[in-house]
């Protein structure tokens, strides 16, 4: 992990948390490149046969951090234009860059085939036929048929939050198991498509990738059948879910080594190139969020420790109610106290946890939220009319400013009287 404690305070690879905060200001995303770094060797290592690694952007959509993982070697998964043109900034391949999401429209399907993308995961019937469509349109000018592959909902229960399981058959994404096979039939006969391959992704913050495993093995059955009937795919995309510890006293991290072995053995005998879409695995545990203390509050018998960062800037714990692991920047032997710690926002939803306990921290002094490298500033708003924080990157020993902190004339820009 990038962040650690020398003497009582916080250190993020080598420089002191104390002094970014100093320069910076806060609320401020502090991010370890280090980490970055060795999470995607540590994924990627884990496989034996050829596979691609496409960070999922959504999880982290800073251009630094994108870069990071180009310079690897890494792809992206997008799920927006939005996300396409910063995959593309940060360098990204446009060969290692997959389309998911349910509701992409005729522009963002033809702004990606412009851009020569590896492949579209498609979601639903009438969207394989807007991406028919499309590509016909433009053929001439792209000079090839959309790649696709359908996002298979394989109805397995990743037993994970009910808002990030996502490969039940309740759920909106991707098809149906039962009507896969029907519409890789279908597929074949247009003209404006190219099956590549097959993808399935079940959901996220899985500590127990046994879910994956069975899901694999229903594809594999897909495959097969697929087979059978003349249809042939090159790819197998198994999407992320794999997990992180936010809470060390009660998450334990998957093992790789046995996530890559049963992913393995399930295509076993397939001449297919695994392509996998991890985002909080590689980011998480590498992001801090650094907050000011700025009063202390006692309503009757409840403690409230109020913070300068909010909701809108770290939206989990309203969200998800989600836990995230707080501590002093600097650590000074205080008493503990028993509080709720909140934000500015005018919402009762606004906080960062609830009846913690943590060292009581003086007005003025600094909090970190630790695990907040995934979905911390990508899910970040404007609520209240709060500038969004700045984010800053570690690196070798030193660190910079990666996205400046929001002004009051950027919270009014493209507005009118």
């Amino acid at each position: 992990m990038g962040f650690y404690y020398e003497n009582g305070e916080l250190v993020a690879d080598g420089v002191k948390v104390r002094d970014i905060v100093e320069e910076v200001g806060t609320p401020v995303y502090i991010y370890s490149k280090k980490h970055f770094v060795e999470q995607f060797k540590r994924f990627s290592g884990a496989f034996k046969r050829e596979h691609l690694v496409c960070f999922a952007v959504k999880a982290n959509s800073n251009l630094a951090v994108i870069n990071t993982f180009a310079k690897l070697g890494a792809g992206a998964d997008i799920v927006s234009k939005g996300e396409l043109f910063r995959a593309l900034k940060a360098g990204i391949e446009p060969k290692k860059i997959v389309f998911s999401g349910v509701a992409k429209t005729e522009g963002e399907i033809e702004y990606a085939l412009s851009n020569g993308i590896f492949m579209f995961n498609v979601e639903s019937k009438d969207e394989l036929y807007t991406i028919n469509s499309v590509a016909k349109r433009v053929e001439k000018r792209v000079e090839k048929r959309a790649p696709i592959s359908f996002r298979i909902n394989p109805d397995v229960d990743p037993k994970t939050h009910p808002y990030i399981s996502t490969g039940l058959k309740k759920n909106k994404f991707g098809v149906p198991y039962n009507e896969a096979l029907e519409l890789y039939l279908e597929a074949e006969k247009l003209d404006g498509v190219e099956i590549v391959g097959v993808q399935f992704h079940i959901g996220s913050q899985l500590l127990d990738t046994t879910p994956i495993y069975d899901a694999s093995l229903r594809i594999a059955e897909l495959i097969r059948e697929l087979e059978k009937r003349g249809v042939s795919v090159s790819v197998v995309d198994v999407g992320g879910g794999v997990g992180i510890v936010y809470n060390e006293e009660e998450d334990k991290e998957p093992s790789l080594d046995e996530y890559a072995r049963q992913v393995e053995s399930a295509f076993e005998g397939f001449d297919v190139k695994l392509v996998f879409e991890p985002g909080r695995f590689l980011v998480g545990n590498g992001g801090i969020l650094v907050s000011r203390v700025v009063y202390h509050k006692t309503n009757v018998n409840k403690k409230f420790m109020i913070v300068d960062a909010g909701m809108n800037d770290l939206l989990r714990p309203s969200l998800y109610n989600a836990y995230h692991k707080i501590e002093p920047v600097v650590k000074k032997g205080r008493e503990k106290v028993v509080c709720d710690i909140v934000g500015p926002i005018c919402e009762t939803g606004d906080f960062f946890a609830r009846d913690y306990e943590i060292e009581d921290v003086e007005n003025g002094e600094c909090i970190a939220v630790f695990s907040a490298g995934a979905y911390g500033f990508t899910m970040a708003s404007n609520y209240n009319s709060r500038p969004k924080p700045a984010e800053v990157l570690v690196e070798d020993g030193s660190f910079r400013v990666v996205r400046k902190r929001e002004t009051l004339d950027d919270l009014i820009r493209g507005e009118t009287l």
